[in-house]
C-alpha cells in the first residue's frame, strides 16, 4: 500500500507556511514554501485580528492548499499559533478558513508548539539522540524546549515574538542605539524573571570545567533563525545542507545584529539572504536570539530546517485516528517542487 502524502499548513503571526512530506522513516520533504501575510499586523495590544490581515491569510492558505494538492497531498493538518490563540476574534479566522478549505483548524498551545518544534528538529540524524535546547522565535512568541531523545526536560512558550516586539516598539529607521539598548534590557529582565529560574531548575548547563556534565546543544529552528543563517551565508538559495552545517558563534551573532540594527530598512531589503518582507522584523528577531544567547550562556548556535511543521506531521502520523483528511484530494503529481524558504 502506497503511503499517503501529508501536508502541514502553519498559520503564524508573520506568515503561512507549508510542508508536504511523504511518511518515513525518514520523513521526506516534497515541498516547502510560504507566504507572508503578517496576521499580527495591528493586532497588539487589543488582540483583535484585523479584517485585511485575515483576508490575506485566508487567501494564502487557499493557495497553499491548492499547491499541496497539485503535488499529491491527500491528508492535511491546518494549525495556527500565537496570534490566533490570543485573538479575541479567533472564530472569525477559524470560520473563514474552514468554510473555504473544508479542513478543521487547530489552534495549538505554546506548549504544543514547543513540543512539535523539538520533534521536528530530532528528525535530523545528528540530533535524534542529542541533548539539545531547541529555540523557535516566531512572530508572536518564542518556544524553548530542552531534552534528549524522547525525554523532554523543559518546555516553555513566552510572548517574545519578532512581529509582536516590532509592532510594540515603534522603532526609528535605523533605530537609535538607545532604542536597541532599551528593548534589549526589557528582554533581559523578562527572561531573567520568567525563563531562567525554571530553565535552570530542569536543565543543567555546565558552567566550568570541573563538572563532567555536558551543556545542551543550542539548536535554532523557524523562519527567524533560518533568515539569520541565510544572511550569514549571503545566499538566496534554499540549501538544507549548508544551513544545517552552519555554526554561528555568540560573537558572530552579535556582529550580525550590530549590522542589522545600524542599517536603514531600504538597504537591508537589498541584502543577500534576507527576504525583503522580513527586513523589518529581523531586527527584533535577531535581538531575541542575541539576548537568549547571553541570558542562557550559549556559545554558539546550529540550525535545523526541520522544525514545527515536521513535528506536526510526525504527531499526525503517530495519532492516526485523531487527525483530519482532505475532502477532495487531487491526483498525484509525480514532479515535486523544490523546497523554498519564505
Amino acid at each position: 500500500m502506497t503511503p499517503v502524502r501529508v501536508a502541514a499548513i502553519d498559520v503564524g503571526t508573520n506568515s503561512v507556511k507549508l510542508l508536504v512530506a511523504d511518511p518515513g522513516p525518514p520523513l521526506r520533504a516534497v515541498l516547502e514554501t510560504g507566504i507572508q501575510t503578517r496576521l499580527g499586523e495591528g493586532f497588539y495590544p487589543d488582540r483583535i485580528l484585523q479584517p485585511a490581515a485575515i483576508a490575506r491569510t485566508v487567501q494564502a492558505v487557499q493557495q497553499l492548499v491548492e499547491r499541496a494538492r497539485r503535488v499529491g497531498a491527500a491528508r492535511f493538518r491546518l494549525f495556527a499559533t500565537s496570534a490566533a490563540r490570543e485573538a479575541r476574534n479567533q472564530d472569525e479566522l477559524r470560520q473563514a478558513l474552514e468554510t473555504l478549505t473544508g479542513i478543521p483548524l487547530e489552534v495549538i498551545s505554546g506548549q504544543q508548539e514547543a513540543r512539535w518544534a523539538f520533534l521536528g528538529a530530532r528528525t535530523h540524524p545528528d540530533l535524534s539522540r542529542a541533548f539539545m535546547v531547541v529555540v523557535e522565535v516566531g512572530g508572536g512568541s518564542t518556544q524553548i524546549i530542552a531534552g534528549q531523545h524522547r525525554q523532554i526536560l523543559f518546555q516553555a512558550s513566552h510572548p517574545w515574538g519578532a512581529v509582536r516586539l516590532w509592532e510594540q516598539a515603534g522603532l526609528s529607521d535605523p533605530p537609535a542605539p538607545e532604542e536597541r539598548a532599551r528593548l534589549k534590557e526589557q528582554l533581559r529582565q523578562a527572561m531573567e524573571a520568567e525563563l531562567v529560574p525554571a530553565f535552570r531548575e530542569h536543565v543543567h548547563v555546565a558552567s566550568d570545567e570541573s563538572t563532567s556534565a555536558k551543556p545542551p546543544l543550542p539548536v535554532a529552528v523557524g523562519g527567524t533563525a533560518l533568515t539569520l543563517a541565510r544572511i550569514r551565508l549571503a545566499t538566496e538559495s534554499w540549501d538544507r545542507r549548508a544551513l544545517e552545517q552552519l555554526r554561528l558563534s555568540r560573537a558572530e551573532l552579535r556582529t550580525l545584529a550590530d549590522r542589522l540594527w545600524s542599517t536603514p530598512l531600504a538597504q537591508r531589503r537589498q541584502w543577500p539572504g534576507l527576504p525583503p518582507e522580513r527586513a523589518d522584523i529581523i531586527l527584533t528577531g535577531s535581538l531575541i536570539y542575541e539576548q537568549l544567547t547571553e541570558t542562557l550562556g550559549f556559545e554558539s548556535w546550529r540550525f535545523s530546517t526541520r522544525g514545527l511543521r515536521f513535528g506536526a506531521i510526525l504527531d499526525l502520523l503517530e495519532n492516526q485516528e485523531a487527525t483530519p483528511f482532505c475532502n477532495q484530494p487531487a491526483a498525484l503529481d509525480r514532479q515535486p517542487e523544490n523546497p523554498a524558504s519564505n
